[in-house]
């Protein structure tokens, strides 16, 4: 995979997470209880995972010269 399409790839997921904290909230308005919250937990432990390793990639690509 290029270089330049991992991080379109990264953002892609990132922006996944978002909205699946979003429509978490939503459905915890909607429906209450703790599957919700979870969900939010999840999805934004997934997103500073996510984002975490694309900074980590990037500076890592930076450093070799490849950006």
């Amino acid at each position: 995979m290029g270089d330049k399409k991992i991080f379109l790839l990264l953002a892609i997921l990132a922006a996944l997470c978002m909205a699946a904290a979003g429509i978490s909230v939503g459905l915890r308005n909607i429906i209450g209880g703790l599957g919700s919250i979870a969900g939010i937990i999840i999805s934004m432990i997934a997103l500073v995972a996510v984002m975490g390793y694309g900074f980590t990639l990037k500076k890592k690509f930076r450093e070799e010269g490849r950006l």
